[in-house]
């Protein structure tokens, strides 16, 4: 054992082996939520153990195999069957949490467990609302008010709809494999649409996990364009993100960060991926937010950023994909191209009142426009509804004179 964990540090590693512990339990048992249950007991007794005993050699395998075992005491306890039990006894061998591979009955051209877990829950028996939540949640381990935050619905909205969905895969025994090559076109969308939502700034692992999800689609599907688009949209993100906080947490707004921090080489491989694919003629909404973001990656200050140009490709991410996320979006670019009085009169005609970016947004344009009661009722309103702690903690403070950085465009 290694020195003692907090509860925190815990924490921490069970968010980051959650979905690879999950998806090894769904490929073995075949059930969402005993494997689900499973791992959350796993957890728990992690809780209770790792800062009492200290951290164990290999915390993902531990974390599989404790909850393998829970598993099997959970199929015990219900009588779900001594055959299923018996057929259960091969995995007493595992080690480290990873499942012997042997009689494999169809090896995936992409074996991993992950990508499968992604497949079985963007399954088209199941909604795109139900597909990308059920992900978010299996995958990514965010937590129902996370998932809620992100669809802008209530808790006990989205909490409903993941039950529903867990057990609809088991009674329709969706199959936990990523489809036959003919089959994957269709199950493209819902794909990407959970990979993009996966990457969130504020968790490190997570965005680590996007990327490695979109590189591995990316291998699957060479030659569909929006699978380059969504892969170079995340590396020209992830290019930015270490750029955003300060040393002590706190939010730093595009114009304030030190474009020296900004990941040059993940730049020129998202760049080479967004010439490769926009040359197909083929765009998409991934392709044209990778495009927006690429414009940010080449200026070298906000002053010298193209405006014109990034007006532009909103204007045709509107046409694609007219939502009013994009929509918000394409009036703080517009605020910058011809003023902060003609953006705003865009984003108050956007029904987004529950949307913390909204009231953000709102917020810097008044104080622009030297409105400032006005923007701090907005600013108050925006951190009541902000999604994570530095950036309810930057809106509590009024925020800081200057463009913040483009809200992401893709809500399902």
């Amino acid at each position: 054992m290694a020195d003692e964990p907090s509860q925190a540090a815990v924490a921490r590693i069970f968010r980051k082996e959650f979905g690879r512990s999950l998806a090894t339990l769904i490929r073995v048992f075949d059930d969402v939520e005993l494997a689900e249950d499973a791992v959350q007991d796993a957890f728990a007794l992690a809780l209770e153990r790792w800062p009492r005993d200290g951290l164990p050699a290999n915390p993902g395998g531990w974390i599989t195999t404790t909850a393998r075992r829970r598993a099997i005491d959970r199929l015990r306890r219900v009588a779900r069957g001594k055959e299923l039990v018996d057929q259960l006894d091969f995995m007493a061998d595992m080690r480290d949490g990873e499942p012997d591979q042997e009689g494999e009955e169809e090896p995936d051209r992409v074996p991993d467990e992950r990508l499968r877990l992604v497949f079985t829950c963007c399954h088209p028996a199941l909604g795109l609302d139900a597909q990308v939540a059920l992900t978010l949640r299996l995958l990514g381990g965010l937590s129902t008010t996370e998932i809620a935050s992100a669809f802008l619905v209530s808790e006990t909205t989205m909490a409903q709809r993941l039950v529903r969905a867990k057990r609809k895969i088991n009674a329709a025994r969706i199959p936990y494999r990523v489809p036959r090559d003919e089959d994957l076109p269709d199950r493209l969308a819902a794909v990407l649409t959970v990979i993009y939502l996966i990457y969130r700034p504020e968790r490190s692992s997570l965005c680590s996990e996007a990327i490695r999800l979109a590189r591995l689609v990316h291998k699957l599907m060479p030659d569909e364009p929006e699978a380059d688009g969504l892969l170079a949209l995340l590396l020209l993100t992830e290019s930015r993100r270490k750029a955003r906080t300060a040393p002590d947490g706190s939010l730093v707004t595009l114009g304030d960060q030190d474009r020296e921090q900004w990941d040059r080489a993940l730049i020129a491989e998202g760049l080479r991926l967004l010439r490769g694919c926009l040359a197909r003629d083929q765009p998409g909404p991934y392709q044209l937010q990778a495009a927006i973001n690429a414009v940010h990656a080449d200026a070298p200050s906000l002053a010298l950023t193209d405006w014109r140009q990034i007006v532009s490709l909103y204007d045709q991410l509107l046409a694609v994909h007219p939502t009013t996320i994009v929509a918000l979006n394409r009036a703080i670019a517009i605020a910058e191209l011809r003023g902060p009085d003609v953006g705003l009169a865009l984003v108050d005609e956007l029904d987004l009142d529950n949307y913390y970016a909204f009231h953000a947004t709102r917020a810097d344009l008044l104080a622009r426009l030297e409105r400032h009661g006005e923007a701090a009722l907005a600013y108050e309103r925006a951190a009541a509804l902000a999604p994570t702690p530095s950036e309810r903690d930057f809106l509590a403070a009024g925020g800081r004179h200057g463009t913040h950085e483009t809200q992401r465009t893709e809500r399902a």
